[in-house]
């Protein structure tokens, strides 16, 4: 009886699996061949492989060969240490903000951020195109309401505001938090947020101060803004955001992520996020590399591929396997079927994302992304 119970959760597995196959929607590990071209990887820099970069990790790794290379524990316990509180210290410095607290990861921060900090009766409105990661905070939020807004669209952000603010007079008194979740640059269309816009127009609708933009940097860190500081520093509204995540995965060639906020909102994700709490804190080696790139960002060493990115990008954009629309320096989207791309580029591995909003539900073109790095015209 229990060998046939296994066997049947294990059928209804592949049966599953099946049907995600005959709709081309199938997710597999894969392994690209080395002499392929990378315009998949969120590499953007191309620091993951740069002399640079390993050698100021070896510097770095060197200096601290005293520490032990596990943390140990959560953070909260025995996996703390003077390198990761300095880390925070010197990344927060570097981004402008007054305090940074690790995480994991990216998706470990946004969904301990909105698991914890919205207040029962609050509310979040969020971009139709926000992050997964921010739908499973938002699903263990104590939110009154989540809802979403049209795609980088201040304008039914706004209307959305007014119909809320007409039948609930907390949020008009300023008694009651609304928090907006966004993302600087969104991966899937190559688009970015209006971020001033959108800033403006909750100072004006929301004047008690009630209003929280909370920013994902995710793909613009070390892209945008001076030395890589990111788009939010680049439009000069640090100040304006209760929170901004950078994270280290992508051009930066690390892993892990920081959330800049507040020093009491720091210290209330200490206590409640549980992303952070239930969870072993980040190895030596891990925090050795974060740090050894921030040096590079800090001393000015990635501005050549910075402005060769841009350069580079700007140029293609331009061209016919670029969709019309906005578009960012570095990711752009080219139209392409599902299971077949469009062979405009027969060279380079293309990633096709399994995101339902990428392969044509709910009326929008099937689409692939092609993201820019900085290797790809450089020499050496």
């Amino acid at each position: 009886m229990e060998r046939g119970s296994k066997s049947g959760l294990l059928n209804a597995f592949q049966r599953t699996l099946d049907t995600r196959q005959s709709h081309s929607a199938r997710r597999q590990l894969t392994v690209s061949p080395s002499t392929s071209a990378d315009f998949s990887s969120n590499d953007f820099l191309s620091l993951a492989k740069s002399t640079d970069l390993r050698q100021a990790y070896d510097l770095e790794s060197a200096r601290q060969s005293t520490l032990p290379l596990g943390s140990g524990g959560s953070r909260l316990l025995d996996g703390n240490s003077l390198y990761a509180e300095n880390l925070e210290k010197e990344i927060a410095a570097f981004h402008n903000a007054p305090s940074g607290l690790l995480f994991n990861s990216g998706f470990d921060a946004n969904t301990g951020v909105f698991a914890c900090i919205p207040q029962p009766g609050d509310v979040v409105l969020y971009d139709e195109h926000i992050h997964a990661s921010v739908h499973e905070g938002m699903r263990l939020s104590r939110a009154r309401l989540t809802k979403a807004f049209a795609h980088n669209s201040p304008s039914d952000l706004k209307h959305t505001l007014l119909g809320l603010l007409n039948e609930d007079s907390a949020l008009r008194n300023g008694t009651r938090n609304v928090f907006v979740a966004v993302e600087t640059v969104y991966s899937m269309d190559g688009d970015v947020a209006p971020i001033v816009e959108i800033l403006d127009m909750l100072d004006t609708l929301l004047p008690h101060g009630n209003s929280h933009l909370v920013v994902d940097e995710a793909h613009s860190t070390g892209v945008y803004g001076p030395r890589g500081r990111g788009l939010v520093c680049a439009l000069g509204v640090e100040d304006r955001c209760l929170a901004r995540l950078h994270t280290f995965g992508k051009a930066l060639s690390a892993n892990g992520a920081i959330l800049l906020c507040p020093p009491v909102m720091r210290d209330y994700l200490i206590n409640y996020a549980r992303s952070l709490i239930y969870t072993t804190a980040m190895s030596l080696p891990a925090l050795v590399l974060i740090r050894a790139v921030y040096s590079l960002l800090i001393a000015g060493h990635t501005l050549a591929r910075q402005r060769h990115l841009w350069d580079l990008t700007t140029q293609k954009a331009a061209s016919d396997t670029a969709t019309d629309g906005p578009q960012v320096a570095h990711l752009l989207p080219i139209d392409a079927a599902p299971a077949q791309p469009r062979p405009a580029l027969p060279e380079c591995r293309l990633r096709r994302s399994t995101h339902r909003a990428a392969d044509g539900a709910g009326g929008r073109p099937a689409r692939a992304r092609v993201f820019a790095r900085w290797q790809h015209a450089a020499r050496g």
